[in-house]
């Protein structure tokens, strides 16, 4: 597999489940920040430039696609990578598969800013800190 992608695997577990049986809606949003911990883990280097808290990654924007529905007992997979870096934002692709028949449970692109946080305003991606993503980069696939 590609190194410009994390993988995080998880357990559907009954606390997970709404009362039709099946993933909540809001449980995905906990996968997928999962996912993207797990992204960070993988690359300590990239990781240090967030250490102090300022500038701080932001999600202004996430977007979900529920393609099948995942139950108690299932093996998921968090596949996470970036996929775009602008200039004063990027994005990453997240795709949740079922392990066992291999089949795709959700998707999701989700936009992230570098947040000042003491003035409250998007940073431009720039520096080291773009040198640091750029190689990250693996385009989304249309």
């Amino acid at each position: 597999m590609d190194q410009r992608i994390s993988r995080v695997a998880m357990r559907v577990r009954g606390y997970h489940l709404d009362g039709y049986g099946h993933v909540n809606n809001a449980r995905y949003l906990e996968f997928l920040e999962e996912g993207r911990w797990g992204y960070f883990d993988d690359r300590p280097a990239l990781g240090r430039h967030f250490a102090t808290g300022n500038p701080a990654l932001v999600a202004v924007n996430l977007n979900i696609n529920y393609r099948q529905a995942a139950v108690a007992g299932d093996d998921l997979e968090v596949l996470t990578r970036i996929c775009a870096v602008g200039g004063k934002s990027a994005r990453m692709l997240q795709e949740i598969w079922r392990i066992g028949d291999g089949k795709l449970v959700a998707d999701a692109t989700l936009t992230f800013v570098l947040l000042d946080v003491r003035t409250q305003q998007a940073l431009a991606i720039e520096g080291e800190i773009r040198q640091a993503l750029e190689p990250l980069v693996l385009p989304k696939e249309e």
